[in-house]
């Protein structure tokens, strides 16, 4: 998400608390509220698929490829 979409997003969101928000508007907040969040969702899933554990037995197991594929089929 570019840095023009979460300035609107805090634009939209000091307007609703100064004198509030047209349907129209909170309709716009929703749909880049979820779009951020969705970007974040998968921002920390790539993370998360890049983690190596070691195991016990001295073997690298990495979860992404042991648990990735489960989760970006949600």
């Amino acid at each position: 998400m570019n840095e023009s979409r979460i300035a609107r997003i805090n634009k939209l969101y000091h307007k609703s608390q100064a004198e509030g928000l047209t349907a129209a508007e909170k309709e716009e907040q929703a749909k880049l509220r979820a779009e951020y969040l969705a970007d974040i969702r998968a921002n920390i899933r790539g993370q998360l698929n890049n983690i190596d554990v070691i195991n016990k037995d001295g073997s690298i197991e990495n979860l992404g490829e042991k648990y990735g594929k489960i989760n970006n089929k949600n």
